[in-house]
C-alpha cells in the first residue's frame, strides 16, 4: 500500500502527477489513528474506507509520542465531506482512541524510498554526481553486482527520481514506504484532546480510567 499510485478516484494515472493536486474536487488527505496496538485492527479500520469505495494509497504504523499508543497514518484521495464521515466511523470503533483528518497544509511531511541498479549501469550512466547532488541520493550499498541507493522526500522527487532512472537504465527493484507525517501544532493533536479533556473532569479524575481501563 506504499505509494504506488495507479488510477485513483479521478481516473489519472497517478504515477506521473502529483496525488495532492488531484482535482476533480478531491484531493489527498492523511487520516492518524490513535490506539493500542491490537490485533485485528488494521482490518477493521481498512473496511471502513472500502465500504466508502476509497482506496488506501499509502499506510504506515508506528509508535506515538504517547507511551504504550500506536499511530496509523493513512492517505487517500477524496473530498472533506467523506472524510470527515471515514473518521467519525473510525472513530466509533472500540478500540480507537481518537482518529483526525489533515490536508497537506497542516503537516510536515516524508516517505523513502530504495532503489537497485546494477552497478556497471549505474558506473556508466552520464551526469551521475549531478544526480546524485539533485536528488541528494544516500547510496546504501555498493557490490560487484549492484548499487542500492535511498532517496528521501514527497512523492513527486522520489517517483520523479525513479521516472529519470528507468528513462536512462533498468531499475530492478524500488520500493517506497507510506507516509509519516507530523502536524505543524506543539503537540500530539491527541496531547491536547487529553489535556482539554482533563481540565473539564473533576479534580483526581484520571482520563487513563476512560481510554486505557486502567
Amino acid at each position: 500500500m506504499a505509494d504506488n499510485f495507479k488510477a485513483t478516484q479521478c481516473g489519472k494515472d497517478c504515477q506521473k502527477c502529483n496525488p495532492a493536486e488531484c482535482n476533480d474536487g478531491k484531493k489527498l488527505f492523511t487520516v492518524t489513528v490513535f490506539s493500542e496496538n491490537q490485533v485485528g485492527l488494521l482490518n477493521q479500520i481498512s473496511i471502513i474506507f472500502t465500504r466508502r469505495r476509497l482506496n488506501i494509497e499509502s499506510l504506515s504504523v508506528s509508535q506515538s509520542a504517547l507511551p504504550g499508543i500506536h499511530k496509523f497514518t493513512i492517505t487517500t484521495i477524496t473530498d472533506e465531506d467523506t472524510i470527515e464521515k471515514v473518521v467519525k466511523q473510525i472513530d466509533k470503533r472500540i478500540d480507537i482512541i481518537k482518529s483526525f483528518y489533515n490536508d497537506d497544509s497542516d503537516l510536515v511531511y516524508q516517505e523513502i524510498a530504495m532503489y537497485k541498479v546494477a552497478t556497471q549501469d549505474f558506473i556508466n550512466l552520464a551526469g551521475t554526481e549531478e544526480l546524485i547532488r539533485k536528488y541528494n541520493i544516500r547510496i546504501l550499498e555498493i557490490n560487484e553486482t549492484c548499487v542500492i541507493f535511498e532517496k528521501t522526500g514527497h512523492t513527486d522527487e522520489t517517483q520523479g527520481l525513479f521516472n529519470e532512472l528507468s528513462q536512462k537504465l533498468q531499475v530492478l527493484q524500488f520500493i517506497r514506504s507510506g507516509r509519516v507525517a507530523i502536524t505543524k501544532s506543539k503537540l500530539e493533536r491527541l496531547s491536547d484532546m487529553l489535556a482539554k479533556l482533563n481540565e473539564q473532569k473533576p479534580k483526581g479524575y484520571d482520563e487513563s480510567e476512560e481510554y486505557f481501563g486502567l
